[in-house]
């Protein structure tokens, strides 16, 4: 059964940074490409960011693009989101997932995890 679990979520000011966790639980993580999504109260969920299977093609939502940065370690089958610059329009359940289509609509993914919750104030 193929289980993601994501951790690094919390609290933080305008400005700030958060480091989310994407762990798996099988080392056929490595062969995946994956995903971040995210959704805010009252919204659908929306596209992040993407990476391959081995890490050297990251993809990111215009709204991402120069703050966040995905990476991936295979050897701990873990995912990353590096967060810098937060803003208030960030806040939302973060949610990793496995890639099974075109990337950027949630219908391509699966095996989606519980989500951690980032709020960041204004």
């Amino acid at each position: 059964q193929v289980r993601l679990v994501e951790s690094g979520g919390g609290l933080v000011q305008a400005g700030g940074s958060l480091r989310l966790s994407c762990a798996a639980s099988t080392r056929a993580f490595s062969t995946w490409n994956l995903g971040w999504f995210r959704q805010a109260p009252g919204r659908e969920r929306e596209f992040v960011a993407a990476v391959n299977w081995n890490g050297d093609s990251p993809y990111y939502a215009d709204s991402v693009k120069g703050r966040f940065t995905i990476s991936r370690d295979n050897a701990l089958i873990t995912m990353y989101l590096q967060m810098n610059n937060l803003q208030p329009d960030d806040t939302g359940v973060y949610y990793c997932a496995r890639q099974i289509g075109p990337p950027g609509v949630p219908t391509s993914y699966d095996s989606w995890g519980q989500g951690t919750q980032v709020t960041v104030s204004s």
